[in-house]
């Protein structure tokens, strides 16, 4: 099984788009080499973090939907309401808010505070499915990703993206080279004449790349010795931060590819009743 990705849009725009047409261009693309990568095997722990990862996505974006139209109807709320809420956390609101009484709907007031409570135990509902999601995610990264969890600056959130981005089967990923590639983090070269230079590489998997960046800044926010003497050094000699940080990622990319094999290569290696207990 070999994964392809999606046409050229040159090319679906010259040649038009159907089922064979698509077809064809995918079976072209195994036969020149340019489609390689092997699909995520989506039958191990990695898969069901994902899928609850996915759950959590969408309940973190429904809550920040609630506390924006909370935060609205604040705004536009009667002068007493607008009074009481003026200032307080996003916490601080729910809670005040929770505990109105709906009045008469056909007044301002009333129909605020109708709104406000609805929006509140929205959000209140909401919360508690996230604690109830993290909770099964910090299981199973604790169950299968200590090494992971014990590097200076993975948390929980970075793990899971990461493992999520790599897949549930070892062999997907051959080298720590691919791993960073598919995490957006090799360098690109952009040499032209006398010039020789690389560029931050905008593609690949923008979760996994986006932990990495987390990671590296983690450390650098903490004072991580190493990570803090080589941006300096890398600034010094007259890089930007931002081609600093690159190779940051790209460091960090190859020292947590090992860990994470490691994690994928022990699941496969065990029964299903083994992962399930």
């Amino acid at each position: 099984m070999i994964e392809v990705n999606q046409p050229d849009r040159h090319k679906r725009r010259r040649k038009g788009k159907s089922d064979r047409l698509d077809a064809e261009v995918a079976a072209r693309a195994v036969l020149a080499g340019d489609a390689t990568a092997l699909p995520k095997s989506g039958d191990g722990p990695v898969e069901a973090l994902r899928q609850i990862r996915v759950a959590r996505a969408g309940a973190m974006k429904a809550r920040t939907a609630a506390a924006n139209q909370l935060h609205s109807v604040c705004d536009t709320a009667p002068d007493q309401i607008r009074s009481q809420l003026r200032g307080l956390s996003t916490r601080r609101k729910i809670a005040i808010a929770s505990r109105y009484r709906p009045g008469d709907p056909l007044t301002p007031s009333g129909a605020a505070k109708r709104a406000l409570v609805t929006i509140a135990r929205r959000w209140a509902a909401l919360d508690a499915e996230i604690a109830e999601l993290d909770r099964a995610i910090k299981t199973i990264l604790d169950a299968i990703a200590a090494p992971l969890l014990a590097r200076h600056g993975v948390g929980y959130e970075t793990a899971g993206a990461l493992l999520c981005t790599a897949g549930d089967n070892p062999d997907r990923l051959a080298t720590e080279a691919s791993f960073a590639s598919l995490c957006g983090t090799a360098p690109v070269p952009i040499s032209t004449g006398n010039s020789n230079r690389r560029r931050l590489n905008r593609a690949g998997d923008r979760r996994g790349n986006s932990a990495l960046w987390t990671i590296v800044m983690a450390r650098l926010r903490s004072g991580h010795a190493p990570t803090v003497e080589y941006l300096q050094r890398r600034v010094a000699e007259g890089h930007s931060k931002r081609d600093a940080i690159r190779c940051l990622k790209r460091f960090v990319a190859r020292e947590l590819y090992g860990d994470i094999q490691a994690i994928t290569a022990a699941q496969t290696t065990k029964s299903p009743l083994e992962i399930a207990a």
